[in-house]
C-alpha cells in the first residue's frame, strides 16, 4: 500500500495536500491545508472528509461531498479530476480553491487512496500578478517595453554557454538610431523618447518569434537571434532597415519625422566571451555609420 510516511515533502507544500483513504478517512493532511483551511492535522487526521469539514460546494451551491465529490469519484473510476470549488474554512467563510484529485495503487492496481491537492485561487492570481510584476520590472525597459540590458546580458550569457555545449549558433545585431542627438536638439527629448518607441516597436514586430530585442543603452538597441547563420542575419537586418526607414512619428503639426538605422553584426565563436561578441558587433556597426549610415556590415 501507498507509503504516506516517504512523502514529507508534501508536509511543505504551500499547497493543500491531503489524502484520504478507500473510506474517505483522512490520513494525511499538509502545513499547506492548514494555512488554507484553517484546521490543524490533529483535528482532522482520522476523520472522514464528508463529516463538516471541507464541505465542498460549486459555483451553484450544490454540497458536493454526499453528490458530485471529485475525491470520491477518483476512489471509485481512478479518474483524475479538476474542479473549481469552494470550501468551508474553520472560522466559517467560504474559501475559492482548484482542485485537482488523482488516485493511488497498491502493488496490485488496485486503488486504495486518492490524493487532493487544492489551492487558493486568490493566493495563486495574486502570486502569479506578483510575479509577473516583478518580472517585468527586472526585464523590460520602462520606455521603450521592450527587454532592457539586464536580460539582454542574461540571454547572451545563456546563449553562450548553449553553444558550448551543444554547438548551437547564434549572433548578435547591434543597432544604433543615425543622428539620434539631432532629434532632441532639434524637437526636444520627449519627441526623441517617441521616436525611441516607434523605432523599437517596428523592430521588435519585425523578427522572429525566437529572437530577443531589447535597449541597449540611449538610442542603442540589440537583437540576439538563435540558430542563425550570417546571411539569414543579413536578411534581417536589411528588412529592419527597410521598415525603420519607413516609418515616422507624427507630431501635433503634422510634421512628420523618420530615421534611419546602422546595424553591425556577428556571430558568437564558440568559447569567447561575449563581451567579445557584443564589442565586435558594436564596431561593425560604427563601419556602417563611417560609410554613410542607413545601411549594415555584418561578418
Amino acid at each position: 500500500m501507498y507509503n504516506y510516511d516517504t512523502n514529507l515533502f508534501m508536509s511543505h507544500l504551500y499547497e493543500g495536500v491531503y489524502i484520504v483513504d478507500a473510506k474517505r478517512k483522512i490520513v494525511f493532511w499538509n502545513t499547506g491545508s492548514e494555512q488554507i483551511t484553517g484546521y490543524k492535522a490533529e483535528e482532522v487526521v482520522n476523520s472522514f472528509c464528508f463529516n463538516n469539514i471541507l464541505r465542498h460546494i460549486d459555483a451553484k451551491g450544490n454540497q458536493l461531498c454526499f453528490g458530485g465529490c471529485p475525491l470520491q469519484n477518483t476512489l471509485e473510476t481512478g479518474k483524475i479530476n479538476e474542479n473549481d470549488v469552494f470550501l468551508h474554512h474553520k472560522n466559517g467563510h467560504r474559501v475559492p480553491v482548484t482542485v485537482k484529485t488523482m488516485p493511488l495503487y497498491d502493488s496490485q492496481g488496485k486503488i486504495v487512496a486518492a490524493v487532493e491537492v487544492f489551492t487558493d485561487t486568490r493566493f495563486k492570481e495574486d502570486t502569479y500578478d506578483e510575479n509577473k510584476q516583478l518580472k517585468k520590472l527586472l526585464e523590460m525597459d520602462n520606455m521603450t517595453k521592450i527587454y532592457n540590458r539586464n536580460y539582454l546580458e542574461f540571454t547572451l550569457t545563456s546563449a553562450s554557454v548553449e553553444n558550448n555545449q551543444f554547438g548551437t549558433s547564434f549572433g548578435i545585431l547591434f543597432i544604433d538610431i543615425d543622428h539620434f542627438k539631432n532629434i532632441n536638439d532639434t524637437y526636444g527629448h520627449n519627441t526623441g523618447d517617441e521616436v525611441l518607441k516607434m523605432v523599437a516597436n517596428t523592430i521588435s514586430s519585425n523578427i522572429r518569434a525566437e529572437d530577443v530585442f531589447g535597449r541597449w543603452g540611449g538610442e542603442e538597441f540589440i537583437i540576439v537571434l538563435k540558430r542563425i547563420n550570417l546571411e539569414t542575419m543579413k536578411k534581417i537586418a536589411e528588412k529592419l532597415r527597410i521598415t525603420v526607414k519607413n516609418s515616422y512619428h507624427k507630431l501635433e503639426d503634422g510634421k512628420e519625422i523618420s530615421v534611419t538605422i546602422s546595424i553591425g553584426g556577428s556571430q558568437y565563436k564558440s568559447g569567447e566571451p561575449v563581451e567579445a561578441l557584443v564589442e565586435r558587433a558594436d564596431g561593425l556597426m560604427y563601419e556602417s555609420k563611417q560609410s554613410g549610415r542607413d545601411r549594415y556590415t555584418i561578418k
